[in-house]
């Protein structure tokens, strides 16, 4: 009960704002706090649970957003730090660092790649394989768990519909890099 109640107060309170503005500023329009507000506390809430999670798990956000990416890569789980960079929407800088600090802990291994001179390659040890295998589980379930209160085909329509809004805005924007809300990208 106090959930839905919460639920109801969040609502009412983006409603409250937009009413606010429109008395304040008639002619501004304020249809998109209705969207944007619940998608930033949103997006709190989820990369909160998620820090949570990982923190429990022992691994931090950037560590397990390199130890996917190389285990969605497939057999040998091996990339170069350019196609990290890119999958990852981060900087080059941000991969080196994530790199260095993973191979500190043992996790990932580097070394020099084929042809080109300055071409890294990073490759997931065994004991990376093991703690991505563990945390996705972990973090896919609970995510599951946290949107199981829509059901399938809304699941599927508001996915779709996001996956055109973030098209779009990324299109707007002209930038088309993701990072952790409220911070600057890296």
């Amino acid at each position: 009960m106090r959930e839905a109640r919460e639920g109801a107060v969040q609502g009412e309170h983006v409603q409250e704002i937009a009413g606010a503005w429109q008395r304040e500023r008639p002619g501004t329009p304020v249809s998109s706090i209705g969207i944007v507000t619940p998608i930033w506390n949103l997006a709190k809430l989820l990369g909160d649970d998620r820090r949570r999670v990982l923190a429990r798990a022992g691994v931090d956000t950037a560590t397990l957003d390199l130890l996917s990416v190389l285990r969605r890569a497939g057999t040998p789980y091996t990339l170069t730090t350019r196609e990290l960079a890119r999958r990852s929407l981060v900087t080059a800088g941000a991969v080196s660092q994530r790199v260095t600090r993973a191979e500190r802990e043992g996790l990932v291994t580097r070394r020099p790649g084929e042809g080109r001179g300055r071409t890294v390659v990073v490759q997931l040890t065994d004991a990376g394989h093991e703690l991505v295998e563990s945390t996705v589980d972990q973090v896919l379930n609970r995510e599951a768990e946290l949107v199981s209160g829509l059901t399938a085909p809304q699941q599927s329509q508001l996915a779709e519909l996001l996956r055109i809004l973030l098209r779009d805005v990324q299109q707007r924007l002209g930038d088309d890099r993701i990072t952790h809300v409220g911070e600057p990208g890296t």
